[in-house]
């Protein structure tokens, strides 16, 4: 008998790889340049503080100048502005004092809407420019937050070569999770040294927000592991595709979540880059205010990732018994 020749392996077409990779550019585009080619302020909340006729004055003129940009909360007086800025419940303030008006900002929440609303200045009386005032600032040696903007996206990559690299060479899954709590640990101290000590992004307790930090790379590193321990590189694949793809544009570092187009803000602060960015502002510059959701939700994603690792372990565990079970016995 002559043995069977082997079935020849067949090259996908040419034009259907070429297809196939323009599809991913595209995405890849829409999804970083979509959500910056489309940024502009939707609900963003604001303090106004003055008579009732002049704020409906105030929020008359905004609404007109820009239709559905501002949520306005209105107070007392300039201390009571202050103080909702501080406690991250608005981002900045308009205080309608006859004699001297003022716009109080908050670069420290986002540079983007504190220059939008710095531009309200001229515009609350052309004749007599508003006074501007930064309540919470950057630091001077990053006066435009980019260390901070930049920050997702390390974050992102973090997780993912984390949880790629200890799939390929560290057997176990109890090992694996081992070495992603490690990295985390360490790749937190290690990022946060870099951004707070020698580039001057972040103030505050260098510990807290090295515990931020690493709390986002072990959400992001053990739900990745998870979903390869369940489902193999394709649950990897997606797993990263969704925190690049998604929770990297959609995190708002950059600009303010409701900057971005309607919903999706609200997206990315459920993803862990977005409730990072949030968690990593508030701890830094306003002790801790208004970080809770953002801490719920990095929560949430790590017990998720505990959750698919010891679905795993018990998948794995019932798969080498039942090998075992089916072994013949020998004699």
């Amino acid at each position: 008998m002559t043995a069977e020749a082997p079935a020849e392996h067949r090259e996908p077409p040419v034009v259907v790889l070429v297809l196939l990779l323009t599809a991913v550019l595209t995405v890849l585009l829409i999804a970083f340049a979509w959500p910056a080619a489309r940024s502009a302020p939707r609900d963003v909340p604001i303090a106004v503080a003055g008579p009732s006729q002049a704020i409906g004055q105030v929020q008359a003129g905004l609404e007109q100048a820009m239709p559905g940009g501002f949520e306005i909360t209105q107070v007392t007086d300039r201390a009571a502005a202050t103080q909702k800025i501080e406690d991250r419940e608005v981002y900045g303030a308009i205080v309608l004092d006859p004699a001297q008006p003022e716009v109080l900002t908050a670069s420290a929440s986002g540079p983007v809407v504190a220059q939008l609303l710095a531009q309200l200045a001229t515009r609350l009386s052309p004749e007599h420019p508003a006074k501007v005032t930064d309540v919470v600032p950057l630091p001077t040696d990053d006066p435009r937050g980019a260390g901070l903007a930049a920050g997702a996206l390390p974050l992102v990559i973090g997780g993912i070569m984390t949880a790629a690299v200890l799939t390929m060479r560290v057997s176990g899954g109890s090992r694996r999770m081992i070495g992603a709590v490690g990295l985390a640990i360490t790749g937190g101290l290690a990022l946060t040294a870099v951004l707070q000590f020698w580039l001057g992004s972040f103030e505050g307790n260098y510990l807290a927000n090295s515990g931020v930090i690493a709390l986002s790379i072990a959400a992001i590193s053990l739900t990745l592991l998870g979903l390869e321990w369940l489902f193999g590189f394709a649950g990897l694949g997606v797993g990263a595709a969704v925190m690049m793809l998604l929770g990297n544009p959609l995190s708002g570092l950059s600009s303010a979540p409701e900057m971005l187009p309607g919903g999706w803000g609200a997206l990315g602060q459920l993803l862990p880059p977005g409730a990072a960015g949030t968690a990593l502002r508030s701890v830094s510059f306003f002790d801790g205010a208004g970080s809770g959701t953002a801490f719920v939700v990095l929560g949430a994603w790590l017990a998720l990732g505990l959750a698919l690792c010891g679905l795993g372990a018990m998948r794995s565990q019932r798969f080498v018994h039942g090998r075992h079970e089916a072994s013949p016995v020998t004699v």
